[in-house]
């Protein structure tokens, strides 16, 4: 079970869940010529820092591991997670990318910032925010993908807690955020 709970968490972790979900707004609601600079602009100027970054704060010690799972060790990787995030919203400016993409990097930045906040008192579950935001977006795309992913997130948020890395309360504060900017990113007109 303990494998399982593992496997579940890698999956759901926010980098791969993220990437997945706009890998599937990109695939279905844009042409590939619009969709693929906009991809690979998020891959490049979010995805793959954060993704470095997390590898090499894990090598270096600065964290325990991939999900920096202590509280205290968040306080550095915040610094870092906030600026890419930017930078993904200004590429995706800068390309003129769907107004729906720009408000859910904006979004996303603004859960970033709030997740660094509340850091200060209670290490929410990043796992469970990303991907409950993410399905509620899916459902916008259709609900097949919505239903998946929130199937997904459900799991992930069973993960964390089997695993023990959050509480009950750590779950449901990520989970009441990323429903929060779910609705916000995909259904706010």
């Amino acid at each position: 079970m303990t494998t399982l709970a593992r496997l579940i968490s890698w999956v759901g972790h926010p980098l791969v869940f993220v990437l997945a979900s706009v890998a599937v707004v990109v695939g279905t609601q844009l042409s590939l010529r619009t969709g693929l600079p906009i991809l690979l602009a998020l891959l490049l100027s979010t995805l793959v820092p954060t993704a470095i970054l997390l590898l090499s704060g894990v090598r270096s010690g600065r964290w325990s591991d991939a999900d920096v799972s202590v509280r205290k060790e968040r306080q550095r990787f915040f610094p870092w997670a906030v600026p890419f995030s930017l930078a993904g919203v200004i590429a995706m400016w800068w390309l003129q990318a769907p107004s729906y993409i720009i408000r859910g990097g904006m979004v996303t930045l603004g859960l970033f910032l709030v997740s660094w906040l509340a850091n200060f008192r209670l290490k929410l579950s990043l796992h469970a925010l990303f991907a409950f935001y993410c399905a509620i977006i899916l459902f916008r795309i259709g609900l097949i993908y919505g239903a998946i992913a929130f199937v997904l997130a459900i799991l992930v948020a069973w993960s964390r807690l089997f695993l023990r890395r959050h509480t009950r309360i750590e779950l449901i504060v990520g989970i009441v955020l990323g429903l929060m900017g779910g609705f916000v990113a995909g259904w706010w007109n």
